[in-house]
C-alpha cells in the first residue's frame, strides 16, 4: 500500500485523497449506486481510461470503493463519509456568501 501523505495525520491523508482531480466527482457520480467502468466514464464526462482506473485504484486502495459484480460502488467507510462531506459543502456555501458579502471574490 503506497504511502498518502508525509503528514502522520489521518485528515491530511484522506484530504490528500480527497483533492486529486476527479475524486470526489467520481464519489458524487457513486451517490445513487454502483456503475461499471464505462457508466461512470460517461457521467465523468468522458475522464481518460487512464485517470479514471488510477483514481479507481487509490480509492480502492484506501478502502473508500469496493469493485463488485455490479460495478465500482461505495464501501462502508465511505458510505459514513457522505454526511461529512455534506456539512462540508453547507459550511462552505455560507462561507462563500458572507465573502461575498464583505465584498470578496470565492
Amino acid at each position: 500500500m503506497a504511502k498518502l501523505t508525509e503528514s502522520s495525520r489521518p485528515v491530511m491523508a484522506l484530504f490528500d485523497v480527497l483533492g486529486q482531480k476527479w475524486v470526489l466527482r467520481i464519489i458524487w457520480e457513486l451517490r445513487n449506486g454502483p456503475l461499471t467502468f464505462r457508466e461512470l466514464r460517461a457521467q465523468c464526462d468522458e475522464i481518460s481510461p487512464t485517470v479514471l482506473n488510477q483514481r479507481l485504484a487509490l480509492l480502492k486502495d484506501t478502502l473508500l470503493l469496493e469493485s463488485t459484480d455490479e460495478g465500482y460502488k461505495p464501501t462502508a467507510l465511505l458510505e459514513e463519509l457522505g454526511p461529512v462531506l455534506y456539512a462540508l459543502r453547507d459550511w462552505s456555501n455560507s462561507w462563500a456568501e458572507i465573502r461575498v458579502a464583505h465584498g470578496h471574490e470565492l
